[in-house]
This record gives C-alpha cells, structure tokens and sequence, in this order.
C-alpha cells in the first residue's frame, strides 16, 4: 500500500459519509482487504476496492432508508 492512496481513499469514504474520525482506520482495513481479495480472485488491487466501495456506498445507503 502507497502513502499517498489511504489519505486520499480517506478522502473518499469521508464523502461517502465516513464519520471523519473512521475514516482513517477504515480506508486502511479496506487497503488491506482489497489486497487479499485481488489475491484471492486473480484481479486488480484497484477493481477489488472499487467493489469494496461500492458494497460500503450500498449500506450506507440503506441505513439511510432504515433499513
């Protein structure tokens, strides 16, 4: 992981609608995590973290409506 992808995945989440005081420790857990999973599934670092934001931009979105 490169100093300068978790400050601005930070960035990120925190527009997403990240309590600002996450979003630090969640954009490194989710570094990590799109790690294993471009391992696991023999595709990019950048589209398994594009499917982990698009996961985290879908709960979010749906603990708006209650759900």
């Amino acid at each position: 992981m490169d100093d300068q992808t978790e400050p601005g995945l930070a960035e990120v989440l925190k527009a997403m609608g990240c309590p600002e005081e996450r979003c630090g420790l969640m954009a490194a857990q989710l570094e990590k995590r799109a790690g294993q999973l471009a391992l696991e599934h023999n595709q990019t670092r950048d589209r398994a973290l594009a499917h982990l934001l698009g996961l985290m931009r879908q709960g979010w979105a749906a603990q708006g409506r209650g759900f």
